[in-house]
């Protein structure tokens, strides 16, 4: 008999507090992801979804609980290692791309944690860009593009190592309406093509209602809705 399929991500009882433990922003919170799934945590402002986003990502790590992402422990710091070079993304509110640097000189980055040839990172960059519509925004630096622009370099760049799971920190927050739609359905598309896991934290309604499935967090728990 086959053993069970394991889900891409499985946590169970996560807390996290902060100043001492006076601040408690996790009070146990669970959930499971499937491979291929694309999933809202969905809350207002200060409910917790980006304290579990890092959790998830290793960005900070639980007092409590039990955490597995693609069947390794973010909280190690060689299991973290490893997650972020090669399975997960990465799309947060601000791009936090390198202002100084061009379109193309950013999306190589991530390759060079993974030591990809320069002539397969051209290949994957060029793939990415023409996907998101940038190819003619390659050699302009990022302080010379607009937000939605600079959000679509953000998705080609957490997706640069073909990760297995990406984690978008209300990757819409901070632009207008047209160019939010426009992001949220390139990271639904491109995820649903490559068969890409989707963790997506929002506020917006209309964003959660059109993911496979909503989670809600509310007062440091997550439930399903």
């Amino acid at each position: 008999m086959s053993e069970p399929v394991k889900p891409l991500v499985f946590a169970r009882e996560l807390s996290k507090a902060y100043d001492d433990g006076r601040v408690a922003v996790l009070k146990g919170a669970s959930l499971e992801v499937e491979a291929g799934e694309i999933v809202a945590l969905w809350g207002a402002s200060g409910s917790g979804k980006s304290t579990l986003l890092h959790l998830l990502g290793g960005l900070d790590v639980p007092d409590q609980g039990d955490l597995r992402v693609c069947g390794l422990d973010p909280s190690r710091e060689a299991d973290r290692l490893e997650l972020r070079r090669r399975h997960l993304g990465f799309v947060f509110q601000l791009h936090n791309l390198i202002p100084d640097l061009t379109v193309a000189e950013n999306l190589s980055v991530p390759a060079l944690a993974v030591n990809r040839s320069a002539a397969e990172t051209r290949v994957r960059l060029r793939r990415l860009a023409e996907q998101v519509g940038i190819t003619d925004r390659l050699n302009r630096r990022i302080q010379d593009l607009s937000g939605g622009e600079r959000q679509r370099v953000a998705i080609c760049r957490a997706l640069m190592n073909a990760p297995r799971l990406l984690l978008a920190d209300e990757p819409t927050g901070s632009l207008d309406e047209a160019n939010g739609d426009l992001i949220f359905s390139l990271l639904k598309e491109m995820a649903e093509r490559d068969g890409i896991a989707v963790i997506l934290a929002t506020h917006e309604r209309r964003f959660a209602e059109a993911c496979h499935r909503r989670l809600r967090v509310r007062d440091g728990r997550v439930s399903a809705l």
